[in-house]
């Protein structure tokens, strides 16, 4: 009986770290979220009641880039700080070009999904847009959480 109590017990405590991991990282995700969707629209729309004209309007993609970058820049403090505090490489500069490179990844799938729609699909209204990069964004985090956890953010 001992072997069976200390397995489920080495099972439950990966499941509810696992759960607290992810927890945090939708957390800093959910933030970077608003960071990188609001900058976005901020950008190409501007602000809600002034005509719909951001300083980016002519360049979606563009801004969805450096929404993105921000985001990111966000996302590391967030991730290294807080959801990955007790992994932390001790090369930093190591860690943060793992992070950028993946975080490269994610932009591109979340400016591909917005490119698509505007470009092959010949859509351009707001809501087209968010779908897109809502889209693109499920995606990218999906791809980022699994990269963080096993290349980024590893155990000492």
């Amino acid at each position: 009986m001992p072997v069976i109590a200390s397995l489920t017990r080495s099972v439950r405590d990966a499941v509810q770290g696992i759960w607290r991991e992810a927890a945090t990282f939708g957390v800093v995700g959910a933030l970077a979220f608003v960071v990188d969707n609001g900058g976005y629209n901020l950008l190409v729309f501007g602000l809600p009641g002034e005509g719909g004209d951001g300083v980016m309007r002519t360049a979606p993609v563009q801004a969805s880039v450096l929404a993105t970058a921000a985001a990111a820049l966000f996302s590391w403090v967030g991730n290294r700080y807080w959801t990955y505090r007790h992994r932390h490489r001790e090369n930093v500069a190591r860690e943060l070009a793992l992070f950028l490179v993946a975080n490269g990844v994610g932009l591109a799938i979340t400016a591909g999904t917005v490119f698509a729609s505007r470009q092959l699909l010949g859509l351009d209204s707001a809501l087209s847009d968010n779908t897109a990069r809502v889209f693109g964004w499920v995606l990218a985090t999906l791809f980022r959480f699994y990269t963080y956890r096993r290349y980024v953010f590893v155990a000492p």
